[in-house]
């Protein structure tokens, strides 16, 4: 089931306190970008982070699920309501993101 553009537009309207949050769109999901670094994504209407320390100290209780088969566990943000938590939350991971790679020319 591919994400709705609804549930992405819900998603960035609610981190517009953030400077620099985009997205891209791959094959129906959205990955989310905060400052050039992978935060997570939009995947089956599910906001999903990066399981870094940050993330999980801030969402101890947060479900591990998968984006897709064959990915990599991420944590389910359930309070995508709470402007002020997401906005905190990005805060919070940026530090710990890997840098983008670059791209081959």
């Amino acid at each position: 089931m591919a994400s709705s553009k609804d549930y992405l537009e819900y998603i960035l309207d609610q981190l517009s306190g953030l400077d620099e949050i985009s997205y891209r769109a791959m094959m129906g999901e959205y990955i989310i970008y905060y400052r050039g670094k992978v935060v997570g994504g939009i995947y089956d209407d599910r906001f999903l982070v990066k399981p870094v320390k940050a993330a999980v100290a801030t969402m101890p209780d947060a479900e591990m699920e998968l984006p897709y088969e064959g990915a990599k566990e991420m944590l389910l943000v359930d309070d995508v309501e709470n402007r002020e938590f997401l906005c905190e939350l990005l805060d919070a991971m940026y530090d710990e993101l890997p840098a983008p790679k670059k791209k081959k020319k």
